[in-house]
Parts: C-alpha cells; structure tokens; sequence
C-alpha cells in the first residue's frame, strides 16, 4: 500500500510554521522593548529613546550586544549540558505554537489554508506536555553550570513549575467538561457560536492566569532568578546569545501564554459582537480581522504580565509554595466538582 504525499499541504504548512516562527521572535524582541517603555511609563521616567525614533530600534542594539559579547564556558562545567539547556528551554517555548489556532482559513492559489500548524484533537495535553518539558531547559543549565547559586535557582524553578501546573492542569479539567473537547480549534468554534468561556469558567480563568505568571517565572513568582539572593539563579554562569536564548524564552512564553488564555478564554480570533458566519463573502478580509482580534487580546495579557511586574514585590518562597498548594489547588478542585455538580443540574 503506498502513501501519497500532498507536497502543497508540506509547503503550505512548512511556510506557516517559519511565519508563526519568526513573528514569535519578533514579537519576543519588541516585548522587551515594551516592557522597558511600560516600566517607565510606571515609574515616570523616558525609557529607551536613543537608538532609532522613539527607541523603537533598542530591541536590534540589544541582540547585537549579546550576539558580539564574548561566550564563557566555566572550567568545571558540563559543557554539552551548559550548551543544551538554553537550547532546550527556547525550543519548547517555540513548539506551543503550533496547535494555537491563528486565524480562520485564508484562500490563496485555489486552496483553504487553515491558521494553524497542527490542529490535533488534544491541542491542550500537547501544550502541557511540551511546557513540562521546559523545566528540563531550565534543570539541565543550572546544574551544569556547576554554581551553587544556579543549582538552587533551577530547584525553586523545578519545584514551583511542578506545584502550579497541577492547580493549572486541575482549573482546565472544569473548564474541558464545560467545552467537551481538547481542540483548541472546537474551543474558539464553539464561543464564537455562544458565550466565551470567561462567562462560563471565571474561577477557572483566576486560577489559569495565576499559575501562567507562575510558569513563565515573572513577578511574583520570579523566585528562580532572585537577584537579591541568587545573583541571576540559574542563569547566572551565561554570557552572549546563551544567555539571550534564556530571556527570550521567557517573553516567548509570555506571548505564547497570552495566546492560549485568549483562545481558551476570550474566543481566540472570535471578534465580540460580530458575526462571522453573515459576512462570510469577506473572504481573507474576515481572517484578517479575526488575526487582529486575537493579537488585540495577546497585546492585554502582555501589558498585564508588565502592570503586576512593575507593581507587585515578589513572594518569599515559602509564601509562594502556600499559595500553590494550600489556596490554588484546593480552589481548582472546588471549581472542578463545583461546575460537575452544575453540568448534572442543568443537563438531568
């Protein structure tokens, strides 16, 4: 029996990954940037303003510093780890894309070409799976870095990554039975037909947004690379576009983790108040809109990442690990029997 290839499908879906790719680490570098104008906005200061008009060239003067900086390997470390751990850490932050779904389908040389890279009916275990395997990037450069400081970084990174993701796991449990698929793509269908699921799961959403701000290491849970007390934590040995690889791997988990909230919680691409189906002669235009509708709520959740970095002081880690265990998970379980209890009620 032989398999026939479908070369355009592999064309169209190899040129949609290097798009998703590429505009991810675009908007990476431009999220640095915004986070350092928002910062200063908070603090009543300019910002960058020098390199370019209005600073909007300082992201390009960065990645040129860090790309011409000189790469240091420390003697006693293990230096195909030190190498593979920044390596890793931006690999899965770049793998969630592919099952978010981007847009509706666009039409070009005759063909409907869907929005997404992968739309696979368990999109939201493959996202927990590639997020867990993050910490790995993280555990393997700090340990291999051979610097006790680094070491204690990436446990409190392990540790805090494993504790949240439960409580995260356990919130999207109730909001899977409310929604009775793991497509992502059925999800954003099934909001724009009916209510967002904010309406539906708003306990849920809580807990999501708390444990995201938790696995992508921002204030207040930025306990891993405490420079108060862990000079950079785990990635205090790392110099150049090693180093680089490790930031940009955490706003690319920003982007990535505004994006999945937009898509569970507030339609995706679905613009409110409007109806898609009664303007389905729009063609691209339509796809178009929904893009920027999903980038209008990636944009929100972005600058809140910024709001609560620039506003709240961190946890101690005790207090980071209560919160986790005694308030969050108690809480998704609560939600999870709660909104079982209300399907049985209304469906009986």
């Amino acid at each position: 029996m032989f398999l026939t290839i479908d070369l355009a499908l592999i064309i169209e879906k190899l040129v949609l990954i290097i798009v998703v790719v590429m505009a991810s680490l675009v908007i990476a570098m431009y999220t640095t940037f915004a986070e350092r104008k928002v910062a200063a906005i908070l603090q009543d200061r300019r910002g960058p303003n020098r390199a370019g008009p209005f600073g909007i060239l300082q992201p390009l003067a960065d990645g040129l510093k860090l790309f011409f900086k000189e790469e240091i390997i420390p003697a006693f470390s293990s230096k195909a780890l030190f190498v593979l751990g920044p390596g890793l850490a931006m690999l899965t932050a770049i793998m969630t894309s592919a099952v978010i779904p981007w847009g509706d389908k666009v039409h070009f040389f005759g063909r409907d070409i869907s929005l997404q890279i992968a739309d696979i009916n368990i999109g939201i275990l493959y996202i927990f799976g590639v997020v867990s395997l993050g910490v790995y990037g993280i555990m393997i450069g700090a340990w291999a870095s051979n610097n006790k400081f680094s070491l204690i970084g990436g446990l409190r990174a392990a540790s805090q990554i494993i504790s949240y993701e439960l409580a995260m796991g356990i919130s999207l449990i109730a909001l899977l039975m409310v929604t009775g698929t793991l497509s992502l793509k059925e999800m954003v269908e099934q909001q724009q037909h009916g209510y967002w699921n904010i309406v539906k799961q708003p306990l849920g959403f809580l807990i999501f947004i708390i444990c995201a701000f938790a696995e992508c290491n921002r204030t207040p849970f930025d306990l891993p690379e405490a420079e108060n007390e862990l000079i950079g934590g785990y990635h205090t040995e790392y110099s150049s576009m090693k180093l680089g690889f490790y930031l940009f791997s955490e706003y690319i988990n920003m982007f990535i983790s505004s994006a999945v909230m937009a898509t569970l919680f507030f339609g995706g691409y679905d613009v409110p108040f409007f109806n898609e189906a009664a303007h389905a002669d729009w063609g691209n235009w339509l796809a178009l809109i929904g893009i920027v509708a999903l980038m209008a709520k990636v944009i929100f959740f972005i600058f809140l990442f910024m709001w609560v970095r620039w506003t709240i002081p961190r946890f101690r880690y005790d207090q980071l690990m209560h919160l986790g265990w005694r308030i969050l998970i108690p809480l998704a379980l609560f939600n999870m029997l709660a909104t079982g209890g209300a399907i049985l009620f209304f469906n009986k």
